[in-house]
């Protein structure tokens, strides 16, 4: 954010930070944002001074130092490319969905694609709205990724319902204990199975 050539305070920090990379990265508390504020100036990558106006209190407004500038450039053109983290609350629930059944997990899927449509929406005004600085043209180009992004998880959801069918149809065969409604597998421990058949195809093809 800092980056960007403007003095911000923490709050500031935060509300860009849920303007923009908030939709395809990461949104921290303000007690976050303030936190690594503090360990930033400490290792001189940013600095801060106290503004007072008549009246007002003090808002404490950070810079970006050239110390800081250097790490953050070295970062973004020399950090190893990660594979992103997926963590889909409600992929998990899905797949524990013997646990539940077709109609529930099928309103869990409803209300998953509202969310994504509310978020793209959001998504969407946002890049449309970061047409007034020029700077912020790269931004403008992640939030669109993002809306695209939320586009592909609504239809990816929307496949789901005939999926969760043809998953208690395939269920169904399954021998299930009837106090608890867990399944019996035919074959114990044949996951490490599959685990050693994957490994093998991964080291061939390596």
């Amino acid at each position: 954010m800092l980056a960007f050539g403007e003095e911000l305070t923490g709050n500031d920090l935060k509300k860009w930070v849920d303007w923009s990379v908030g939709f395809f990265y990461w949104s921290p508390s303000v007690s976050q944002v303030y936190g690594e504020l503090k360990k930033l100036e400490t290792l001189g990558l940013v600095t801060s001074h106290v503004v007072s106006e008549p009246g007002v209190r003090g808002r404490r407004l950070y810079a970006i130092t050239p110390a800081g500038t250097d790490a953050v450039r070295s970062w973004s053109r020399g950090a190893p490319v990660e594979i992103p983290v997926l963590k889909h609350g409600v992929m998990l629930r899905l797949w524990l969905g013997h646990l539940s059944d077709p109609e529930h997990l099928k309103s869990l899927v409803r209300a998953h694609i509202e969310n994504m449509r509310e978020l793209r929406a959001r998504a969407a005004l946002h890049a449309e709205h970061s047409t007034r600085e020029p700077a912020w043209a790269y931004p403008r180009m992640s939030l669109r990724w993002a809306v695209r992004y939320f586009d592909a998880e609504i239809e990816l959801a929307e496949q789901m319902f005939d999926e969760i069918d043809e998953a208690a149809e395939a269920f169904a065969e399954a021998r299930v204990v009837e106090d608890s409604g867990l399944p019996q597998p035919n074959d114990p421990g044949s996951w490490k199975t599959v685990e050693d058949i994957v490994e093998a195809l991964h080291t061939t093809r390596s």
